[in-house]
């Protein structure tokens, strides 16, 4: 949803603008905090980046740690208990 804020800033020479403090910290950003630019027809649209699944790149699914250092989307956490089951069952 799209969202008036009456803010414009002006592009300097090396093509970059400062996003508005207000902004900001409305929107959780922090020093450092990477950004996905995407583009809609005459639009560019920024958006705080979230990695996806590390198994299927999902990130519409919430995504937990239950591995060090991998995301994994609850969608394919069920699919792996599954699969554990079925190999536990016929192991025995």
């Amino acid at each position: 949803m799209k969202k008036a804020t009456g803010m414009t800033r002006n592009l300097d020479s090396l093509g970059r603008i400062v996003i508005p403090k207000e902004l900001r910290m409305n929107m959780d950003l922090d020093l450092h905090d990477p950004l996905e630019i995407f583009v809609n027809g005459d639009e560019i649209i920024l958006r705080k980046y979230t990695p996806g699944c590390s198994l299927c790149g999902q990130v519409d699914s919430p995504i937990t740690s239950v591995y060090p250092g991998k995301k994994i989307c609850t969608t394919c956490i069920k699919i792996i208990a599954e699969k554990a089951a079925k190999l536990n069952r016929t192991a025995t």
